[in-house]
């Protein structure tokens, strides 16, 4: 059954990630791939919220495989932002390939690190 709510879950994060990608995408006039930055931010702070605000009892065992394998793993890509920046390096944009690594990685471990210390306190 866990199986399931992973599929769930997941069909719905990847939809929610096209919709970001949708949104974002005739808003931004950069290189930037700014639809993926924020899905996976956004996934971050799930996942944290999450783990921290929603117990693990028997009555909501499902809630954590569809949230976090399920919905997250589908909302966050990292093929996508590997391909992203592929493409950008490609193209000869290794300044922007870069800045989206960095700023990537910092950000979302930066909020993961925020959040879990604001939330074990």
């Amino acid at each position: 059954m866990t199986a399931f709510w992973v599929f769930l879950g997941g069909g719905l994060g990847s939809v929610a990630r096209f919709g970001i990608g949708k949104i974002i995408g005739t808003m931004n006039h950069t290189n930037f791939p700014l639809s993926t930055f924020i899905s996976n931010i956004l996934a971050c702070i799930i996942l944290v919220l999450v783990v921290y605000q929603i117990p693990f009892k028997s009555e909501n065992q499902w809630l954590q495989p569809f949230l976090v394998a399920g919905f997250c793993g589908g909302f966050s890509t990292f093929s996508t932002f590997s391909y992203e920046n592929f493409i950008l390096i490609s193209n000869g944009n290794w300044g922007m390939a870069v800045l989206n690594v960095l700023i990537s990685l910092a950000v979302g471990i930066g909020v993961m690190f925020i959040l879990f210390q604001k939330l074990s306190n």
